[in-house]
């Protein structure tokens, strides 16, 4: 749902009681619209609080996730460390019935004076910003400059006076009217527009209010979704009712955070009081706070969307080497099929050779006996009428001499072939896996490495390598995990003790996992825990159970030939494990 001036009403006072008298000890700019400001403040617990001004995405909330920042700062956000370092942060206000959030501040100046500033978030779609203001309202700067021309109703550049978006026309404030207002409003509407749908006039009427609540409003009163003003047979009082209540419950201090998920429990849509149109069709679960909610609902799935759209080029690249692969092995494994019959080429050599004297050049069939069958019947043999009998029966022995070396050629190719694809499957599940932009860094790293991406040396950045994922057990036994197939050679085959345990998904792609357990024997509890982890980062953590298979590293051998991730180990007992992403998501942190 778009976050309307009612959930935003609610998000301010769980900042407001949450933040307000913090300093801003770091800003961030990890992405084009997004700022993160790091807080400290006292005896209260530091936190981070994440700024967005994306189209689709625009919101304000405290946040668990961690975002990669570019190697140099964009200018914006050089200007905010510039004026807001070290800032106090007094309040944070909302213009009546506005998706705008102001955080006041009080900031040190070059001179070390304190000087009030503002920093104005305007949630508004598409024409969505970051603005910073000084004490008289004058913008220092903003992260979209807008204007210019004279034809400009609302410029919003450096030096100009700031001011709030326009009240949109033809609605009126939820906030501010009475029940005889109301009812006055929605009589003229029964007159006017008798067939529209009550949750349609609520929008088209009300400012502040979304799609979802509008059709909610309706739900409650008259349980259903789309019911016309002329149906109402009370005068709108049910309408009138459900709406009331609504807009007053931040004066009952009755806003709480709901998330709608679907069946395969992915995020759908979210609200600040319990959403029932959907009447089974959707699952609600409350947060413990709006600000977990919008992390969970916006943050980790548009951090997914990043990374699949930059590893999108990426995965074409492994799959079109993939499907290139499968058509050769496919035409390899029918040459060698064909292989199979080469017996008969040199048995109809044997039979010309026997029969040379009977023969003359110029003959295109030999009919003879067959001293192969077992019935010695007789045998036609097709011949070359431009060779001689000699040079047929060398014929026949040549295809056969050939078929011979080339199943031998053949079979080492597709044995060859069939590692390779099981190594680009292991890439393509590498892919889908990464949890971060620099882990589809290196996955490309490992292709260009592989020769299956071509890129020009000269000016090309060292990339800086991530470290692998780190868990810590119930028994405070460390546990890694390699994030990409260069990553898991360097960490079985060098970091890793040789009496640490290691563990990998039975027979599947899959991640090395190592417990450093410093030539101790893991407790069980431990050893489940990192099984757990193996099979979630595996190609098979959509099953219900998971073979694992756990030795010690000096059991693990690199795969003679093999790509990067491919080893082969011995003295291995197996354990199942239940892909659970709550228990890893809890090991990490």
């Amino acid at each position: 749902m778009p976050l309307d001036a009612i959930c935003l009403a609610a998000i301010r006072e769980e900042l407001a009681e949450r933040i307000t008298g913090m300093k801003i000890d770091k800003i961030q700019q990890p992405e084009r619209d997004i700022i993160i400001l790091s807080l400290r403040g006292g005896s209260v617990p530091s936190c981070r609080l994440l700024i967005s001004a994306g189209s689709g995405d625009n919101r304000v909330h405290l946040t668990e996730h961690r975002f990669e920042n570019p190697t140099s700062p964009p200018m914006f956000c050089m200007l905010l460390r510039k004026h807001l370092s070290g800032a106090r942060i007094k309040g944070v206000t909302q213009p009546p019935s506005e998706r705008v959030l102001v955080l006041d501040l009080e900031a040190p100046d070059v001179m070390g004076d304190i000087s009030e500033k503002s920093l104005v978030v305007e949630m508004i779609g598409r024409l969505s910003n970051i603005i910073l203001t000084d004490s008289d309202g004058l913008i220092i700067d903003c992260l979209r400059r807008k204007g210019g021309e004279l034809t400009d109703k609302r410029p919003v550049l450096p030096g100009l006076l700031y001011r709030e978006p326009p009240a949109q026309e033809n609605k009126r404030d939820p906030m501010n009217i009475s029940k005889d207002e109301w009812r006055a409003l929605f009589d003229s509407a029964c007159r006017a527009v008798a067939d529209k749908s009550a949750d349609k006039w609520l929008l088209a009427t009300f400012s502040a209010m979304s799609p979802l609540i509008c059709r909610e409003i309706s739900q409650r009163a008259y349980g259903e979704t789309d019911l016309c003003l002329g149906a109402t047979r009370d005068g709108g009082a049910a309408l009138c009712r459900e709406f009331f209540s609504i807009v007053e419950l931040g004066e009952a201090a009755g806003y709480e955070p709901w998330i709608l998920t679907d069946q395969n429990d992915s995020p759908f849509d979210f609200s600040y009081t319990r959403i029932t149109q959907y009447e089974g069709l959707m699952k609600t679960v409350r947060e413990e706070s709006f600000s977990v909610l919008l992390d969970n609902f916006f943050t980790r799935s548009a951090q997914q969307r990043r990374i699949r759209q930059r590893a999108s080029a990426t995965e074409k690249t492994v799959k079109n080497a993939r499907d290139r692969l499968i058509r050769k092995l496919a035409a390899q494994q029918a040459e060698l099929e064909k292989t199979t019959d080469r017996d008969k080429s040199r048995e109809c050599g044997d039979i010309i050779t026997a029969n040379l004297h009977i023969m003359n050049k110029g003959q295109t069939v030999l009919e003879a006996q067959d001293f192969y069958s077992d019935a010695h019947g007789t045998r036609e043999i097709a011949l070359d009428p431009m060779k001689t009998p000699q040079q047929n029966a060398a014929r026949y022995y040549k295809e056969y001499t050939k078929a011979k070396s080339a199943e031998k050629y053949l079979t080492e190719q597709i044995g060859f072939g069939s590692k390779e694809l099981e190594y680009l499957d292991s890439v393509l599940e590498e892919i889908s896996l990464a949890e971060s932009e620099r882990e589809v860094g290196e996955i490309r790293e490992e292709l260009i490495r592989t020769g299956y991406i071509r890129t020009a040396k000269q000016g090309k950045e060292k990339m800086v390598e991530s470290s692998p994922m780190m868990f810590l057990s119930s028994a405070g036994l460390r546990i890694l995990a390699g994030r990409n197939n260069l990553q898991n050679d360097k960490l079985t085959l060098k970091t890793a003790s040789r009496s640490d345990v290691w563990l990998h998904a039975q027979k599947t792609h899959g991640a090395h996992v190592v417990i450093s357990c410093g030539g101790e024997k893991p407790d069980a509890a431990t050893l489940y825990e990192a099984a757990a982890i193996a099979a979630f980062y595996s190609s098979a953590r959509s099953g219900a159970k998971v073979p694992v298979d756990h030795t010690e590293v000096r059991f693990v051998k690199k795969q003679p030939g093999g790509r990067p991730g491919m080893v082969i180990y011995t003295d291995y007992k197996t354990i199942m494990a239940i892909p659970d992403g709550e228990l890893v998501e809890r090991l990490k942190r």
